[in-house]
């Protein structure tokens, strides 16, 4: 039996891991103490604050964002 391959956000989530040496929750953590401030408020935030890159940003505060629905 094989694995579904992860899509949506959460497949960028090793990548982000890896470029930026923190965990994701503590990702979340940041996006999730900032609410209930807008979404492309979140990710300039964490690219101007923290360098993260607008592709690995977005998918942070959207995965976030979507917990909420």
């Amino acid at each position: 039996m094989t694995d579904a391959p992860i899509k949506g956000p959460a497949s960028y989530f090793p990548s982000i891991e890896k470029t930026y040496g923190r965990p994701i929750a503590e990702w979340q953590a940041l996006i999730r103490a900032r609410l209930p401030a807008k979404h492309m408020a979140l990710v300039t935030m964490l690219k101007q604050d923290h360098g993260l890159g607008h592709g690995h940003a977005n998918a942070l505060v959207a995965h976030v964002l979507a917990e909420k629905d």
